[in-house]
Order: structure tokens, then sequence, then C-alpha cells
């Protein structure tokens, strides 16, 4: 009966002594570095720095991304002249038609409604040199009705005339619309000599009965 007892009692001891060997190796392990590199005379690394290094040089990349973006504002396209100022107006370059008529004085005529201008240049007996208009210039929807787009027109339909040798002009304004002003300086800011101004614009005598009010 004894010899069973000193079985029982010899193998649990056996694995008790394993679980301590197995939790000492890792401790020893770690004092094994640690006296390698103090022998070696170099700084212990550790996981920490190496880690730290990696958001510092993505930082440093994070100012390029905003200089460039900053870059972009400044390189931005010209705007367009939309001032009515006749010492801004650039002179169109005048271009001799093939068969110019020689024709140095004529009439000019701005019809301006408030959804377009159109500017038409004639002789003194009402033949068409040169005429022009917003849709022509390249104005759509309700850019066509701006003071802007009459000051092209205008400019637009002198070149034409003053290819047949046009100087001097008599203006007959029509119309209720915003280029009426405009059109009439950018004539004389392109070279034209503006003899009379006239406003031609047809009034009636309590004639036909006017449309209703418009609802908004």
């Amino acid at each position: 009966m004894a010899e069973p007892e000193k079985e029982t009692n010899s193998e649990p001891e056996k694995p008790k002594a394993k679980k301590a060997k197995t939790d000492a190796t890792p401790a020893e392990a770690r004092e094994t570095e640690a006296t390698h590199a103090a022998q070696d005379g170099a700084p212990a690394v550790s996981e920490q720095p190496s880690a730290k290094a990696e958001p510092a040089v993505k930082r440093a990349k994070k100012p390029a991304k905003i200089k460039k973006e900053e870059a972009a504002p400044a390189a931005a396209a010209p705007r367009e002249n939309l001032s009515l100022s006749t010492d801004e107006i650039e002179k169109p370059k005048v271009v001799k038609a093939k068969g110019s008529k020689n024709i140095h004085t004529g009439i000019a005529h701005v019809l301006s409604t408030f959804n377009n201008t159109i500017v038409t240049i004639t002789d003194m007996n009402g033949n068409v040199i040169g005429w022009s208009s917003a849709g022509k210039v390249g104005f759509k929807g309700s850019r066509k009705s701006t003071a802007y787009a009459a000051q092209m027109v205008a400019q637009d339909a002198s070149r034409q005339a003053m290819g047949h040798g046009l100087k001097e002009v008599e203006v007959l304004v029509r119309g209720p619309g915003a280029g009426r002003e405009s059109a009439v300086r950018a004539l004389q800011a392109v070279g034209l000599d503006l003899t009379v101004i006239r406003d031609v614009t047809p009034v009636p005598h309590n004639g036909c009965r006017p449309p209703k009010q418009r609802r908004v």
C-alpha cells in the first residue's frame, strides 16, 4: 500500500516545476537582452519611438498640400473688362473690306430693348454697311441685355463699317434698354466722330390699347 502513495505524490510535482521554468524564461530573456545592450554600449531600441517616427514624416507632407492649394487661386483666369469708360475700351483691328464702298459718313441705328441690343450702321441712303447683335457676338440668355454686351456689339458693328472707310456717324437710339448709353460710348471710343445723337423711340399718342399689367 505504501508504493502507490509515492507514485501519486511524485507525478503532480513535475508539472509544477515545468510551469516555473516557463514563467521564468521570458523574464530571463529580457534581462539577458538588457545586459548585452549595456555591454555593447548601444542604447536599447524600443518599439515606441519607431511608431512615433512615422507620424512625424506624415506631418511634414501636409504643408506641401496646403501650398499647392494656395497657389491654385493665384493662377486664375483674367476677368472680363466690364468698365464703360472710353479710355479702357480697346480699338478693334480694322481690315479693309474686299468690296470697299469708300463711305465716309453714315447712320448708326441702335436698337436697345429689355432683352437684346442690335446695332446697324448704314450709309446716308439706308444701305447696310455693318451690323451686329448680342447673340452674334456670343452672349446668351440674360447676358444679352447687359451694358457690356451692348459695348461689344457696337465695337463689332463699327469694325465692319470702318472697313468700308466710315469716319463720321449720326446715332439714332431707339428703345428703353440698358445698352443705350454704353453703345453710344463704344462708338465714340472706337474712333468714329459722332455728329448727331437723336432719340427716335416711338411714343404712342393714346393710340393702341396697351397690354394688361404683368403679374409677378
